[in-house]
């Protein structure tokens, strides 16, 4: 069940990422350009990515295939360390420098394991150009009925907190 739960979930976020960017992508800056590098992605009073038990599955798949899940457990906790993270109380408002970013490469996950709200963010100039959060919302919530169905519950943690879970 979980095998299929996966990959619906990929599904879900290829379906996400083909609609993001064909309609709003292009009109960010790309990564690759940007003077300040990771800075979206590093900055710990503005990260507070959250994902699923099913996302988090498919990230720790997709690393322990690409050999660096030893370096990602590390840094995750580190991560969970130093920004004093926990599944308690209101995580959304806990914040951190994600540690799946590494300096010179970028993020270490891309295609269908990349978080909804990764996928969301780019650098946009303009407010106007943003994707609308109704997209991302509604992804989510694809993500959490599937969660559900697989899991019998949902919970939305920091994504340090659930791949130190899993792994």
């Amino acid at each position: 069940m979980i095998k299929e739960g996966l990959q619906h979930l990929k599904s879900i976020k290829v379906s996400y990422q083909s609609l993001i960017q064909e309609n709003f992508e292009f009109k960010s800056k790309s990564c690759l350009t940007c003077e300040t590098q990771g800075v979206c992605c590093t900055d710990a009073h503005f990260v507070n990515v959250h994902i699923t038990q099913l996302e988090a599955l498919a990230i720790v798949e997709k690393l322990k295939n690409e050999n660096n899940f030893e370096n990602v457990k590390t840094k995750v906790e580190q991560t969970i360390s130093s920004y004093n993270l926990s599944e308690n109380g209101d995580t959304f408002k806990q914040k951190y420098s994600c540690p799946l970013f590494e300096k010179g490469i970028g993020c270490t996950i891309h295609g269908e394991t990349k978080p909804v709200p990764c996928v969301s963010h780019a650098c946009y100039e303009r407010e106007e150009d943003l994707p609308p959060q109704f997209l991302q919302d509604r992804t989510e919530t694809k993500i959490t009925n599937l969660n559900v169905e697989l899991f019998g519950e949902n919970r939305w943690l920091p994504l340090p907190i659930w791949l130190r879970k899993l792994s």
